[in-house]
């Protein structure tokens, strides 16, 4: 897939394993947990409005998704059960979040860590 702008086939909610499964026609396929999505929200509210600007997202391993809702032809809107609802993952944004996921995610703990932030347990659906 040329810049991930191409449809997903496939975006499964598993409320049980607290994940959302992405497949694209170039065969790669993502498990993202609730956690790294709503902290990696594509939101003016999480990044902020300019370089540098990004919000941490603490207190979200037990964030729950109540719904996926299609945006045209080019995008999700994820509802959270903490009342996000603004960022509007485009194919491309989530295509880019799980091929960058691991680098993200350290990123993410590196940054809960030097705050001081320890994450707590997720207890489950």
């Amino acid at each position: 897939m040329q810049n991930g702008d191409n449809a997903p086939l496939e975006i499964r909610l598993r409320r049980k394993s607290r994940l959302v499964e992405v497949a694209f026609a170039d065969g790669t396929r993502y498990a993202l947990s609730f956690e790294y999505l709503r902290a990696h929200s594509p939101s003016a509210e999480v990044q902020g409005h300019g370089p540098g600007q990004d919000v941490l997202q603490i207190a979200k391993e037990n964030v729950g998704i109540r719904a996926i809702e299609p945006v045209g032809q080019y995008a999700v809107k994820i509802v959270f059960d903490d009342g996000h609802d603004t960022g509007l993952y485009t194919w491309k944004v989530l295509h880019d979040l799980g091929a960058n996921h691991a680098a993200n995610w350290a990123r993410y703990l590196e940054r809960l860590d030097r705050i001081g932030y320890v994450r707590k347990p997720a207890t489950g659906a």
